[in-house]
């Protein structure tokens, strides 16, 4: 797994898998799916900051490898 967050362009990507894209989805304006054959292998978020997405935490934890990452998102706050 591997996470990148560009904070300039406030974009986060989530990638499960190197496997291929399939198909892609658009859930929402601003939240992308990539499928692989076996599942979910990317998901990409627009404007996470401002959809109500934290990033809380991002490290590594110990005995995980370096591609394993610790991350928390808070979902919007209520309206």
């Amino acid at each position: 797994m591997r996470i990148k967050y560009d904070d300039q362009d406030d974009i986060l990507h989530l990638e499960f898998s190197k496997e291929p894209i399939v198909k892609d989805v658009s859930h929402d304006w601003n939240v992308n799916v990539g499928y692989a054959a076996n599942g979910i292998a990317e998901i990409t978020i627009l404007d996470a900051k401002a959809a109500g997405c934290r990033l809380l935490a991002s490290g590594k934890r110990k005995g995980l490898t370096a591609s394993r990452r610790i991350v928390r998102l808070l979902p919007p706050p209520p309206a």
